[in-house]
């Protein structure tokens, strides 16, 4: 069954929190967080891309640049601008997007609880990626940043949210420069507390939506912990990390489109001549439009848009792999037409966001550094979950979740 600690959060005074609270480490990369950062000494980006501050030609994975995130942390700490509750409660963050609000209970998830597979997982992580995030978790002593968990809904919970938001003022509010609005409540009453860890433990498990690496950093590390510490009881902090937890069916994963470089050699007219074995094609227009269902895809090559829907023969939906539609347009076109097998790695392959939208895909192909877009119908929540729970592993790129969650709102130290 599910554990949920309440702790003491680690957070900024509200007159600091927009701009202190920042992107997601793995949102921007070095050069993006150093422009958003300039001249803001708040921003969390300090901490958690702490080479910003260091020389731009400095290896990013230098011991130097784990020693300045502990630098850092140390100063906001000093500084105030972090700054410890006075008791361990449990926390509300919500998140707008389009008039759509989801709310989240931040409590710390259980160190064995992923160890023991109670927290499950669609995807694969990579070992240099890991590593570079235990290095900040011992090098900080703490979860900087939270994990996007989801669990079956629950109607208790929801009605306990429901009116705790509505009866108390938000501790933050604020809307970021992309339109979303972010919204994080203090949980400070103990009988709430109690009763809502006590619901978590009815639930059988808890899903990893967005954060792989960092949720499998923060267990690795909490577990070398126990195991170097002789007096070790269960109880101290470094059993437990940073975890924000969605109802599932208040989420929605958006497209996660694919672009590729080139045709493998073929003409445009023998390229659409070989998708004909698996899927049935019409072309639309010169503008792209999105799926209208699963199984349906929408490409767009030489400048003309085209709908191709998979032919029953080339998906079993009794797999939850095999029915995916990331798996029809690998094993349809990806391998056997354009000859990329390794999404990981192949250069030829780029993966575009849906929340770049379908302009972005456009763009690249008209550009002529994309040779060819297609644009996928969304995972839904029910086959991510059906996924981890028969224990097989999403192909790379399969989920985008929006809106991103904001580092910076609260932090948990494992001391």
């Amino acid at each position: 069954m599910a554990v949920l600690k309440a702790f003491r959060g680690l957070r900024p005074p509200k007159n600091l929190v927009t701009q202190l609270a920042s992107p997601p480490y793995d949102v921007l990369n070095s050069e993006e967080a150093r422009v958003l950062a300039k001249g803001n000494p708040y921003s969390l980006l300090h901490v958690i891309k702490p080479e910003i501050d260091l020389p731009e030609d400095l290896d990013h994975y230098s011991p130097l640049v784990y020693e300045k995130a502990k630098e850092n942390f140390k100063k906001f700490k000093d500084q105030k601008w972090l700054a410890a509750d006075d008791d361990e409660y449990l926390y509300i963050y919500a998140q707008t997007m389009n008039g759509k609000t989801q709310y989240g209970i931040v409590g710390c998830a259980s160190v064995n609880d992923y160890m023991n597979g109670v927290i499950k997982r669609h995807e694969l992580t990579r070992k240099d990626k890991e590593e570079d995030r235990m290095k900040h978790v011992r090098v900080t002593n703490a979860n900087m940043e939270p994990v996007f968990f989801s669990y079956p809904a629950v109607n208790e919970i929801d009605n306990i949210v429901a009116d705790f938001v509505e009866n108390n003022e938000a501790e933050y509010d604020f809307t970021t420069l992309d339109g979303f609005g972010h919204h994080f409540w203090v949980i400070n009453e103990q009988d709430l507390i109690h009763r809502i860890i006590d619901l978590f433990e009815e639930i059988p498990s808890t899903y990893v939506a967005d954060g792989h690496h960092r949720t499998a950093a923060a267990a690795l590390v909490g577990n070398e912990k126990r195991m170097a510490n002789p007096n070790h009881t269960g109880d101290e902090e470094y059993n437990y990390f940073l975890a924000v937890h969605f109802p599932a069916n208040q989420l929605t994963i958006i497209d996660y489109n694919r672009v590729i470089k080139d045709l493998n050699g073929l003409t445009k007219e023998e390229f659409l001549s070989e998708l004909e074995n698996g899927f049935d094609i019409k072309m639309i227009g010169k503008k792209m439009t999105a799926p209208e269902q699963l199984h349906c895809f929408t490409m767009y090559l030489g400048g003309e848009a085209y709908s191709l829907k998979a032919k029953n023969n080339t998906y079993n939906d009794n797999d939850p792999i095999d029915g995916l539609d990331v798996t029809i347009l690998t094993k349809q076109v990806l391998e056997p037409i354009l000859n990329i097998h390794d999404l990981r790695t192949d250069v030829r392959i780029d993966f575009v966001g849906g929340i770049r939208g379908l302009g972005e895909l456009e763009k690249r192909v008209d550009s002529g550094e994309m040779a060819v877009a297609f644009a996928l119908y969304p995972v839904s929540m029910d086959q991510l979950i059906n996924i981890a729970d028969s224990g097989k592993i999403m192909p790379p790129k399969t989920t985008w979740f929006e809106p991103k969650l904001r580092s910076g709102l609260i932090v948990h130290e494992l001391e």
